[in-house]
């Protein structure tokens, strides 16, 4: 008899352990969307003010925390340290194409060019409406991507 309520007890210490550990893992994914959709708009704020460098900054931040985002869900541990897009989206083991891959590395350069003064000119001049606005759209379909895994 002491054998079946032990074992009991130890079923339910584990699943309130598993439930505890999802509810902060929720939350964990939402602090990082939330971050996410702050960044987001201030991708937007920066593109409507033409100061495109720091739109595109800020698009990489919002990828970067949705990446984030995902890194929790599904590895359910705290996300590393890390700028990189590509390494975020390869230590989440989702399956990334070529093209993918191209863009979230040519998307984790914008963060060291907009923040580094050596870079910030030359980025700021390669920055014209028509990159922009090619990138912007780069940014809004891997957001699409990321979210769609998100859910």
């Amino acid at each position: 008899m002491l054998s079946i309520i032990s074992d009991n007890m130890a079923l339910i210490n584990y699943i309130c352990h598993v439930e505890e550990k999802l509810k902060n893992k929720q939350k964990l994914i939402d602090f990082w969307i939330t971050g996410a959709d702050d960044d987001y708009e201030t991708m937007e704020v920066m593109l409507n003010s033409k100061r495109y460098h720091w739109s595109l900054f800020a698009g990489h931040l919002m990828l970067e925390k949705l990446l984030k985002a995902l890194y929790v869900k599904i590895n359910e541990e705290y996300p590393p340290f890390t700028h990189n897009l590509l390494k975020l989206a390869e230590d989440c083991n989702i399956e990334l194409s070529e093209n993918l891959k191209f863009k979230l590395v040519t998307i984790t350069a914008f963060n060291i060019n907009a923040r580094y003064d050596d870079y910030k000119r030359s980025f700021y001049n390669k920055c014209t409406p028509d990159f922009t606005s090619q990138w912007t759209e780069n940014i809004n379909e891997i957001k699409a991507w990321i979210e769609k895994q998100l859910k």
